[in-house]
């Protein structure tokens, strides 16, 4: 895993492809804004937890 620091206004790129950008909302939190192919699914990490968890009882 690559760990790196960014400030608000700050991206990494993947593959060309996918811009990850750290926005800062108006109450101070810091978000990440996405840009990616539609083809490219993106789920938050609690939703992908949640889908592998039934994923794995359902092949039970």
């Amino acid at each position: 895993m690559l760990v790196l620091g960014r400030k608000p206004g700050e991206y990494v790129v993947i593959d060309d492809k996918i811009i990850v950008k750290v926005v800062k909302s108006e109450a101070g939190d810091l978000r990440l804004a996405i840009d990616a192919p539609k083809d490219v699914p993106i789920v938050r990490g609690e939703v992908y937890e949640r889908n592998k968890k039934l994923k794995d009882e359902t092949d039970k």
